[in-house]
């Protein structure tokens, strides 16, 4: 291959993608790219203007003015910055305003990029495609125990009711809907630590 390859990983929430794209990231001598944080922060700086980030042009205009920095803030995870990311990511401007910097971030030195449409929209012609995905009920308990690892109060049920309400969004919506591509390998790390899932995802990509 002439160039650095493009790796997509994408998937559901807490269904260990963000992990396992790092990994290989690092493992490859690639740049990595949390495509969810994009969103997140666009939909974190809505809310900080006490806008809904359902509205198309409160939140067009958060993603036009988005700056690196925002990516960094801490409190871009919980229930609260997972609705407004979902929300956002709805929207065509805001999803046009973050495409072009999601593809020249590939497209400079290769990456490993993770998300919920890369290989759909951001790079259909990626070299690898993963979809990394597990039960809601894993997925939720993955959550719970990460939350009470930050010392944030959660409650097993409430987490599972969030993780199903955020799928049933990010697979309904009209904008770019959470599925995998057709040539998506499907890794299923419902019964997987994140060791075993690395692995699985290194023989899947033909380098196990």
């Amino acid at each position: 291959m002439s160039r650095p390859p493009i790796i997509a990983v994408d998937g559901p929430a807490a269904a260990g993608k963000g992990t396992l794209a790092r990994r290989l990231a690092a493992t490859l001598g690639l740049p990595y790219l949390d495509t969810g944080l994009l969103y997140r922060a666009v939909g974190r700086r809505v809310l900080d203007a006490g806008a809904d980030p359902r509205d198309p042009a409160a939140a067009a205009s958060a993603a036009q003015t988005l700056t690196a920095a925002d990516t960094t803030r801490a409190d871009l995870r919980g229930p609260d910055a997972d609705r407004a990311a979902s929300a956002v990511a709805a929207i065509p401007a805001v999803r046009a305003a973050l495409l072009d910097f999601q593809r020249r971030f590939g497209a400079e030195n290769g990456a490993v990029l993770d998300g919920r449409d890369i290989g759909t929209v951001v790079f259909p012609q990626a070299d690898a495609k993963l979809f990394v995905t597990a039960s809601p009920e894993v997925r939720a308990r993955r959550r719970f125990l990460e939350l009470q690892g930050r010392g944030q109060a959660a409650e097993y049920e409430t987490v599972l009711a969030e993780i199903r309400a955020r799928d049933e969004q990010d697979i309904n919506r009209a904008v770019a809907p959470l599925k995998p591509a057709e040539d998506a390998k499907l890794l299923d790390t419902s019964e997987l630590d994140a060791e075993a899932a690395f692995q699985a995802a290194m023989r899947l990509l033909g380098r196990g």
